[in-house]
């Protein structure tokens, strides 16, 4: 008996079975990521810069407390002025060739530490030599992260003027918070209270250690381009111009108030505000509008602005409608701040740290030294004498404005 017939077993196809396809980009319903805004890409470099000259602008307002508790002569605390200014501008474009050179990522968290140190133990030592070593050695720490810090800002903000001005715009909070924070703390404890300004610059350089910002996707590779001196060079005049007339604003408006508009010291007090908060303000609009105009127009835009609205603060009748143009004249002068950092990068494009530590500090303390000549002035013609002639400083700063040319042209 035959058994039952085996089926035939049919034949294996050796080969894999086809594969799935794999979604093409274009296809993909994954939805693009959304444009992280200026603001989050520089909020951390912007409080570093506002911790940072938070120290540059607690020196001038200390200065009258080492007078009213040590005795200082007005020779001994315009020393004090001068030891900030020369610690703050004469190594940073040395420190910026260095950071330029080699891998100083650490140094910008160090400099926050040494201003900070610095300026709060001047307060707690009681030898003249020592005060003004310790001032000194504050604004060697401002030299040591402005350097560092504009370039690691650079990075990360791009090719975005308005990111920039962020990072701009929080050293003119720092200047501005200087004297709102260490005036009530140096009337009611005298010049020891410096020692509680360490703090803030100790958590401040930790917090960058901790948390050093990714450079952005847009940056340019480092030492793309050429360097182009020669409007760098102007531009460098444009910053000097812009900080004389700054400085000499912020050094002499509450005795403009005082002495030439009789007003009480709170409305000159307002005014000082007013100024500084139209700074804040004309740095943040500066990167809107160099983004929208051009840097170069930016700049050549804050010249033409800065000189009606200094004459009409210089002639308006009054105690309260000149405050309108305080404010105005603040946000006129600081339009090109920001853009006169980017600007100077793009001009030396192998070079960020050089151009970051000249325009940013060299620049401005320069502007700051020139403040004494203005001190001249008031001192033979009135606090009034010295806006008549900040009226005619910008002019000049207009002038080489019309030399520059945007980075992408020729020379």
């Amino acid at each position: 008996m035959t058994g039952p017939t085996a089926r035939p077993t049919p034949p294996v196809d050796p080969s894999p079975p086809p594969r799935a396809p794999a979604p093409s980009a274009t296809t993909s319903t994954r939805p693009a990521a959304p444009p992280v805004s200026a603001w989050r890409r520089m909020r951390m470099w912007g409080a570093a810069h506002a911790v940072d000259d938070l120290y540059q602008g607690l020196v001038p307002a200390c200065v009258p407390y080492f007078v009213l508790d040590r005795g200082y002569s007005y020779v001994a605390a315009s020393g004090l002025t001068l030891a900030a200014a020369l610690g703050s501008s004469v190594p940073q474009p040395f420190i910026g060739v260095a950071v330029d050179r080699y891998r100083l990522g650490r140094l910008a968290p160090a400099g926050l530490a040494v201003a900070g140190i610095g300026l709060g133990l001047s307060g707690l030592v009681r030898p003249y030599a020592a005060v003004w070593l310790l001032i000194l050695l504050s604004g060697l720490g401002v030299a040591m992260f402005h350097p560092a810090a504009g370039k690691a800002a650079r990075e990360a903000a791009g090719d975005s003027a308005s990111a920039m001005s962020v990072f701009a715009a929080g050293g003119s909070v720092g200047f501005f918070l200087a004297p709102v924070l260490a005036t009530p703390l140096l009337v009611a404890m005298g010049v020891g209270a410096t020692a509680f300004f360490i703090p803030p610059a100790v958590l401040m350089a930790f917090v960058l250690l901790r948390h050093r910002p990714v450079a952005a996707a847009t940056r340019k590779a480092a030492g793309a381009g050429r360097d182009r001196w020669r409007p760098f060079l102007v531009l460098t005049g444009v910053a000097v111009v812009r900080s004389a007339a700054f400085f000499g604003a912020v050094t002499f408006i509450e005795l403009f108030w005082i002495r030439h508009l009789h007003s009480g010291p709170g409305l000159a007090g307002a005014a000082l505000t007013c100024f500084l908060a139209g700074g804040v303000a004309g740095t943040l609009l500066g990167g809107r509008i160099a983004d929208r105009l051009g840097m170069v127009r930016t700049v050549q835009l804050g010249g033409l602005l800065a000189v009606p609205a200094l004459i009409a603060l210089r002639l308006t009748p009054g105690t309260v409608l000149p405050l309108l143009f305080a404010l105005l004249t603040g946000l006129a002068l600081n339009i090109p701040f920001a853009v006169l950092v980017k600007l100077g990068q793009d001009y030396l494009p192998g070079r960020p740290g050089t151009a970051a530590g000249v325009t940013l500090g060299l620049a401005v303390s320069i502007g700051g030294l020139i403040a004494p000549a203005l001190g001249a002035a008031a001192q033979a013609y009135g606090p009034q004498g010295v806006f008549t002639i900040l009226c005619a400083v910008p002019v000049p700063a207009l002038v080489l404005g019309l030399f520059l040319t945007e980075p992408d042209t020729g020379d």
